[in-house]
């Protein structure tokens, strides 16, 4: 039986005494499309941030495809993009796709690079403009065409479509259940949850640094006795 993609068991984090996660333990099945949810402050970013070792944890366990995560290994098999993705400035589009590519340690096609703009419906002579001079849509879109090129088993997109109009953020979830179909295990967290029922094989909730469910789109709304995703996630959070 292969480990999962991610395994996090009995994770704390607290910033001086204020508590960011609470005891949590969560798996992520290899190949599972995953959505983390949560209001603003719940601890979503902060357990993105723990699991790729972007700052210490006081207690727990986390794997990546059952290596500790510590260890920079874990993270050769992922793409990451990050929720405030701000590309050097100094940079053009082309000058950033390859040096995300050299990190990746994967050759930059030009081919792949516009195919993959064009999926996202960024203009390809982007590449050629400094990014500095790009709006928050196409820099967003740069950043996940780079995540997406990687070529990694699993990709962590926090809030992917922040800063993107609807077309936009159509053209991203036909993207994403592609690189699903291919294989690939993606983890996004979003605020949207009309995306979670729409994509997501598998789901969870945070709350106040707590895990407060794990499991389908389908048995969060029963167990909620509700047909809405939206008014299921007011019940679970009900007791504020």
């Amino acid at each position: 039986m292969s480990a999962p993609a991610l395994r996090i068991s009995n994770l704390h984090k607290s910033y001086g005494k204020a508590v960011a996660l609470a005891d949590l333990s969560l798996d992520i099945a290899a190949g599972e499309f995953f959505g983390l949810v949560g209001a603003n402050g719940a601890g979503k970013t902060t357990l993105i941030k723990c699991a790729l070792d972007f700052c210490d944890v006081q207690s727990g366990v986390i794997e990546i495809f059952g290596t500790p995560h510590r260890q920079t290994a874990a993270r050769s098999r992922l793409g990451f993009l990050p929720e405030r993705f701000m590309p050097p400035h100094y940079l053009n589009g082309r000058d950033f796709l390859r040096y995300l590519a050299e990190l990746h340690r994967r050759p930059y096609d030009e081919t792949r690079a516009g195919s993959m703009l064009a999926a996202l419906e960024l203009d390809g002579n982007a590449l050629d403009k400094p990014v500095r001079t790009y709006s928050k849509g196409m820099t967003q879109k740069l950043g996940l065409a780079a995540c997406l090129l990687s070529g990694k088993d699993m990709l962590i997109l926090d809030e992917p479509t922040s800063g993107l109009d609807p077309k936009a953020r159509a053209l991203l979830k036909r993207e994403l259940k592609a690189q699903h179909d291919a294989g690939r295990t993606v983890l996004m967290t979003t605020h949207a949850l009309h995306d979670v029922g729409e994509m997501c094989s598998r789901m969870a909730v945070v709350h106040r640094g707590q895990l407060r469910f794990a499991g389908t789109p389908a048995e969060f709304t029963a167990r909620h006795r509700s047909t809405d995703l939206e008014q299921a996630y007011l019940a679970c959070i009900a007791d504020d």
